[in-house]
């Protein structure tokens, strides 16, 4: 104890799990691989970013690992989940994050972009867990997937992408259901703007992109400002961890009230 103040970091057991990690190695993928290593734990991310990965890789000093590719079949994903069973014996924990707001609308896109665009931003989820499943029950483990306030609100003119993102709150519920016997907890986590790369290459395709960018901030009720990735990744080792050991089936909002407060406030 200092002044009063308990300054002691919150231990959320995580030294040790071994955590798969779609889209790892930047972004949201990133900072929750970050994260895990502040805590002791050792993400695998499965991501082809090398320069990325290899910060990563890095901070880890050895207690991580990078399988350098794209999640397109469902062979991807078992190779990916025996390379890392047969790194580490284990599986504690899987966080579905990669994907892409890729703009296949009703006007802009044509059923085979519909259909490829719901693939690439779904499939991959149901692989990995399926995969994984017979090592989380042996772990006990949690399983946290990265939607969108997009799934809920609408956006327009991603028609692909939103339809994967409902999906995936929905598969969140049914896994949950699903996996009550083997006390394999899944929750989902919501982000509405977190200003990433991808989102900074949105921003700058306007005119003006700090205008448009200080135009969405202004949206954003809790400080006018984005949701940094770090606090996404913050929630997520949360639900990895014993410490969320109740919370199973909820769709948890980390967005500063933008899907749900009044933006006019």
């Amino acid at each position: 104890m200092v002044c009063g103040l308990w300054t002691e970091k919150m231990n959320l057991n995580l030294q040790d799990k071994v955590i798969l990690i779609s889209g790892g190695a930047k972004g949201i993928g990133g900072a929750i691989s970050r994260a895990l290593i502040e805590e002791g734990a050792i993400p695998v991310m499965i991501d082809p970013s090398e320069k990325e990965g290899k910060e990563i890789l890095d901070l880890a000093k050895g207690k991580a690992l990078q399988i350098p590719i794209r999640l397109f079949s469902p062979e991807d994903a078992e190779s990916a989940v025996k390379m890392t069973f047969k790194t580490f014996g284990k599986i504690d924990g899987l966080v579905n994050n990669a994907g892409a707001n890729d703009g296949v609308s009703l006007a802009h896109g044509n059923p085979v972009a519909y259909a490829d665009s719901v693939a690439k931003n779904l499939f991959h989820y149901y692989y990995l867990a399926h995969y994984a499943l017979p090592y989380l029950k042996k772990s006990r483990g949690a399983i946290v997937n990265i939607s969108s306030k997009t799934a809920v609100t609408g956006q327009g003119s991603t028609s692909g992408y939103v339809s994967a993102k409902g999906a995936q709150l929905a598969l969140t519920r049914e896994w949950a259901v699903e996996l009550l016997p083997f006390q394999i907890r899944v929750n989902a986590i919501l982000p509405a703007e977190v200003y990433t790369p991808m989102y900074e290459n949105w921003i700058q395709s306007f005119p003006n992109p700090e205008e448009k960018l200080a135009e969405i901030n202004a949206q954003i009720p809790l400080g006018n400002r984005m949701t940094k990735p770090e606090e996404i990744a913050s929630m997520a080792i949360f639900l990895l961890s014993e410490k969320a050991s109740h919370i199973t089936g909820q769709h948890l909002y980390v967005d500063g009230g933008y899907t749900h407060l009044d933006r006019a406030l």
